[in-house]
């Protein structure tokens, strides 16, 4: 009409490339830059102990992330995921302190070794689906726990295995607040290239190999090729992030890769979003921030007729683990998307506040 402007309504995206960019819009974009930048204050303004949760997550991040690679982009399973993040944190400590490779190469090139790891466990994939994959790799976990076990000259059997700390240029970086940089690095190049990756020709190609992998078999996809590659960038995130976890506590022992690692790993993928990568950092937060949770709950009951009901305080790992297995059930239920949903959703009501669509 005469005199009104006109209010542009509907999605202009009119190229492939614009439908996957990275950042929707540049207020997106903005904000994305403006927490990190937020983020790299932490050390002036937190503990000692917040700065080692966000270094958890961080780590852990990592590795999860690897794990959404496989079942969330690929639609594989596996839960075997622990020991190869345990494989890299060897991997990485061995190369640094017995071939005196600098730490700053040393955490690289786990990720690769333990990629090559990852390939070769990942080749029954090619054959196998669904319950029988899941059972081959559950045998890997196995395989590999025992390997810690045995070969000493690279885990140091009983003995824990040495880390040097990390260094670049000469700087040893010690303690908390200095390490925290070096993790956030990482985090941001893992997530960045995870997320370009899915951008490619070949990150198509792991998802059509999840949603139909028939249809992506007569669309020339080659199957085999890309469910061991999928195991292979699977491993290597786990790899980095368990060479970051050794240098962060300068010692590996063989506890703490098992089979309930592996386990905590698939509950932050699927608390946080299966094929999300921004959910895959929102599930691994709520899984290290939940057993500071349950602490923090028993304190508060401590002294209460339920705390003599239940024995809170005696009882606080068994509760623990409780937990995790209620709330995976309950986000498979209620909330089967996960964390990124529910944000997604919250800055879709937000955006369209006041009207409801």
């Amino acid at each position: 009409m005469a005199g009104q402007t006109l209010l542009p309504a509907g999605d202009y995206r009119t190229t492939y490339a614009a439908d996957t960019t990275v950042f929707p819009t540049t207020t997106s974009r903005n904000m994305m830059i403006l927490g990190i930048v937020l983020i790299c204050f932490a050390p002036y303004v937190l503990n000692e102990y917040s700065l080692s949760l966000l270094i958890q997550i961080g780590i852990f991040g990592i590795a999860a992330l690897g794990l959404n690679i496989v079942v969330g982009f690929t639609g594989q399973i596996s839960i075997g995921h622990a020991a190869f993040f345990g494989f890299g944190a060897f991997t990485s400590a061995y190369v640094s302190s017995k071939l005196h490779v600098p730490v700053f190469f040393a955490i690289p090139l786990s990720g690769v070794v333990t990629a090559l790891v990852g390939l070769i466990f990942g080749l029954p994939a090619a054959r196998l689906k669904g319950l029988y994959l899941a059972i081959a790799t559950l045998a890997a976990q196995f395989i590999l726990l025992d390997f810690f076990s045995r070969a000493e000259w690279f885990t140091g059997g009983s003995v824990p295995a040495h880390a040097d700390a990390f260094s670049i240029f000469g700087k040893t970086l010690r303690g908390d607040r200095q390490y925290f940089y070096v993790v956030l690095a990482y985090v941001i190049v893992c997530y960045l290239l995870v997320t370009n990756l899915m951008r490619t020709r070949d990150g198509r190609a792991l998802v059509a190999v999840r949603d139909h992998y028939l249809s992506a078999e007569i669309m020339g996809i080659n199957l085999t090729k890309y469910r061991t590659l999928s195991f292979g960038l699977a491993a290597f995130f786990a790899g980095v992030g368990g060479a970051l976890y050794a240098h962060y506590n300068q010692v590996v022992s063989n506890e703490g890769f098992g089979i309930d690692r592996s386990i905590i790993f698939l509950a932050m993928i699927i608390i946080g979003g299966i094929g999300s990568i921004m959910g895959t950092l929102l599930g691994t937060a709520f899984m290290v921030l939940l057993p500071e949770s349950m602490e923090w709950i028993s304190a508060a009951l401590s002294g209460s007729a339920i705390d003599h009901a239940l024995g809170l305080k005696n009882n606080i790992a068994f509760l623990r683990e409780m937990a995790i297995g209620v709330i995976i059930i309950v986000f498979l239920i209620f909330e089967p998307d996960g964390l990124a949903h529910r944000w997604r959703q919250i800055k879709a009501y937000w955006k369209l506040y006041p009207f409801s669509h």
